[in-house]
């Protein structure tokens, strides 16, 4: 990922500095906080989860609220250059400053997941509590209506629970993925986690359909990485059980049943709103991407301008996953092999050295591969994928399957090669696979032939081509759900409902002058 721009305050817990550390507004924007009312927003800082979070504020700002963003230094939006009509919050986490790459392995990242809300929580309350004692300078309509959080922040909750302040929470994944979380303990009573052989991966779970025990949220064989995973997933049930309402990703028809099944699981209190794909409700400008952590290369549209349509395979592992030099190698070998057209991101730090630290993108490839590829490829750092996915010439996508990447394939009827790296991603892989059946898994040790031959099943193959097709299907449901009278319009217009219903007025002045 990207180094975070500077530090927009420094840490300070007085209460009156958590005042200055609110960004201030110009006058046009402090006239319109007047009239409208407030929604607070907290995103986890990694690309995944920032990208939704602010797509979601551009639909409420557009539903006619006001929107204040609450952000890390770790991975800080620029005020200056993002989102003009947002103000901004910094809140110290705790992070040494210049700590802009994140952890290379998996375990590494969840447990900075599960220390940033803590860390971040005593900074958190006095921001917070800024911001609420500004309420006295609006008119009624400008209060503060809710806070919207990730759910991976449950010491957030806690605090705006405690300051009076309705909290809803945001899960960045897929409903089956929060599934997942809330049957963990069942599956570790059950004894299918953790697994201590591998022989049982391919094993079902007939209680979680379609999962196999492969497609769990795992990290190794036991010990400290389960221990890890399950706390982490442990906080994001309790946060969304407590919250004044699950706000989801995904939309009817992608995901019937396994909403249904959520909406049976949760008490009254909490109602789920499947607002997605939101990506599709607050597009990002063209060339503008604010919610983008690492600059695009966008000459690669220009590219793919010249190639027929269906013609070209997208490469991209998302924003967090490695991989090995070896299997770089294989990958890069397996693609040339092919024969077929390719646009490949290959982001700094995608490849692990020896000693587990990432390489630069100079040092990546292998040699001999540009050359075997001249006048069929083109690699590039980040690419504006939404744009890559929506234009004619990509027929097939090879993806990590991060919840969004999925999404935006089946927004735009694209068929995918799995790959899956860690976290939900087995999980949206197998859903793909089997229940959509818009793609397939390649898994095992990457070798070259393997991934040639899975290249060219997905782009020339007969099965290929009807995966195509249903994806095209999928893709017009997607573009249904947002039409008027769609299910997911239907979802946002109850989620505004009932946020401007929330009762934030009840916080008594003595809680907030102690914290001063």
């Amino acid at each position: 990922m990207a180094p975070p721009p500077p530090m927009a305050a420094k840490s300070n817990t007085n209460g009156a500095a958590a005042a200055a550390a609110v960004h201030p507004a110009g006058p046009q924007q402090q006239q319109q906080q007047h009239r409208r009312r407030h929604v607070l927003l907290f995103p986890l800082p990694y690309q995944g989860h920032i990208n939704p979070m602010f797509r979601l504020a551009g639909v409420l700002h557009a539903r006619g609220f006001a929107i204040t963003v609450f952000h890390t230094h770790f991975n800080a939006p620029d005020p200056a250059r993002r989102h003009p009509r947002y103000r901004f919050v910094p809140v110290p986490d705790g992070i040494p400053p210049g700590t802009g790459t994140p952890p290379v392995a998996i375990e590494d990242v969840v447990a900075r997941i599960v220390a940033l809300g803590a860390a971040c929580e005593p900074h958190f309350r006095d921001r917070l509590a800024a911001v609420l004692e500004e309420e006295d300078d609006y008119s009624g309509d400008g209060a503060v209506a809710c806070l919207v959080a990730d759910a991976h922040l449950l010491p957030v909750f806690q605090v705006a629970k405690r300051l009076g302040v309705p909290a809803l929470a945001l899960r960045t994944g897929s409903a089956a993925s929060y599934a997942c979380f809330a049957a963990y303990p069942m599956l570790c009573d059950r004894g299918y986690l953790p697994v201590q052989d591998s022989q049982l991966d391919m094993m079902p779970v007939p209680e979680l359909p379609p999962y196999r025990v492969r497609d769990l949220m795992q990290l190794g064989k036991g010990g400290h990485g389960h221990e890890l995973i399950r706390e982490l997933l442990a906080r994001a049930v309790e946060a969304v059980e407590a919250s004044s309402g699950l706000i989801l990703n995904t939309f009817d028809a992608l995901e019937r049943d396994e909403l249904a099944g959520i909406r049976r699981s949760l008490a009254a209190g909490v109602p789920v709103f499947d607002v997605g794909p939101l990506h599709k409700l607050s597009p990002a400008a063209a060339g503008d991407d604010d919610s983008s952590l690492l600059r695009q290369d966008r000459a690669c549209l220009e590219w793919l301008d010249a190639r027929p349509p269906d013609s070209v395979l997208y490469v991209s592992f998302g924003s967090l996953a490695c991989m090995t030099p070896r299997d770089l190698a294989e990958t890069a070998w397996g693609i040339a092999g092919s024969g077929v057209p390719f646009l490949w991101v290959v982001r700094p730090g995608l490849v692990r050295g020896a000693g587990g630290q990432s390489q630069h993108q100079e040092q990546q490839l292998p040699e001999g591969f540009e050359a075997a590829t001249r006048g069929r490829g083109m690699v590039v750092a980040w690419a504006p994928q939404e744009e890559v996915l929506r234009h004619r010439a990509v027929g097939g996508f090879w993806t990590h399957n991060g919840w969004n990447s999925t999404m935006e394939s089946v927004c735009e009827g694209v068929p995918m090669l799995c790959r899956p790296y860690f976290g939900d991603q087995t999980g949206n892989a197998r859903y793909v696979e089997h229940v959509w059946r818009v793609g397939f898994e390649d898994g095992g040790e990457l070798e070259r032939d393997t991934v040639e031959a899975a290249i060219r099943r997905l782009m020339t193959g007969t099965d290929g081509a009807e995966m195509r097709a249903r994806a095209g299907e999928l893709g017009k449901a997607a573009a249904e759900c947002i039409e008027k009278g769609g299910s997911s319009c239907i979802a946002i217009d109850k989620l505004v409902t009932h946020i401007m219903s929330l009762d934030s007025t009840q916080r008594r002045r003595g809680e907030l002058q102690d914290l001063t």
